[in-house]
């Protein structure tokens, strides 16, 4: 199924948790994004698939209502204009962090209540044991007195999901959480993602890895400047749609016993 439907599905009648509409954005006059158009059902794990510069990064800002599009528009949980930041959470590129910041993994992991605090508001007894619920979620409870620098890579992945999570969002969408991670902390953060469907959370998940998204993604949406195709990684990870997708080295991907050739 390649663009039969905009909408990625889990099951029928949910609702939306996302939708996209004929999004143009860019900077400095130069697109970033070009009609893109799709939608997400509640409960699903999505895969937003492309190389470097093929606008990811762009589409998840303008979710968040940090970049104002060209033109068209989207809509979280059915509403448009601002999104309410209580619904939606967002993990940022490891490498836009400063990991040397002095503050503690609980201290991270409660910047995601200060939406709900409201102006001069200091976090509640209430508001700690949701965070320290959040980084039981993501096995990260014995090490919320740590400095978050000392944290490895994939566990300072998993303190921001964490935070994402104290801030009670329905929506999360995530920049490039396993780039960089070995194999077995791919492994415990996809578990940790799989685990955040089945509670009924929808995730975005902006990645280079097709291996991944192919063996456990329920969709994959193949992006570069437009949506060049979307649907299960089963359908659209195809030689032809993966060459029009990524445009330089060659990847190799396997899914249970079909080989998926592109380009990254």
């Amino acid at each position: 199924m390649v663009k039969e439907s905009t909408t990625l599905r889990r099951g029928a009648g949910e609702a939306l948790a996302l939708e996209a509409r004929g999004l143009w954005a860019g900077y400095d006059g130069q697109p970033a994004l070009e009609d893109v158009t799709f939608s997400i059902e509640t409960g699903c794990l999505a895969g937003l698939v492309g190389p470097n510069g093929s606008g990811k990064s762009t589409l998840l800002r303008v979710i968040l209502g940090l970049h104002r599009p060209w033109r068209g528009d989207t809509r979280v949980f059915g509403s448009s204009g601002r999104p309410d930041r209580r619904r939606l959470g967002y993990t940022p590129q490891s490498e836009q962090v400063d990991w040397s910041f002095p503050v503690t993994v609980l201290d991270v992991v409660l910047m995601g209540r200060y939406s709900r605090l409201g102006p001069l508001r200091r976090p509640t007894k209430v508001d700690r044991e949701i965070a320290r619920h959040a980084l039981e979620s993501v096995r990260l409870a014995d090490l919320a007195d740590r400095r978050i620098g000392e944290l490895s890579g994939g566990q300072q992945r998993r303190a921001l999901v964490a935070r994402a999570l104290a801030q009670e969002a329905d929506l999360l969408l995530l920049d490039e959480p396993l780039s960089g991670l070995d194999a077995t902390a791919q492994h415990d953060l996809i578990a940790l993602f799989e685990g955040l469907r089945q509670e009924g959370k929808t995730l975005l998940v902006a990645t280079h890895d097709l291996s991944c998204v192919a063996a456990d993604f329920d969709h994959a949406i193949l992006l570069n400047r437009n949506v060049v195709a979307f649907g299960r990684p089963s359908d659209v990870f195809t030689e032809e749609l993966l060459n029009a997708t990524f445009q330089r080295h060659l990847l190799l991907v396997r899914l249970q016993d079909r080989t998926y050739v592109g380009h990254g």
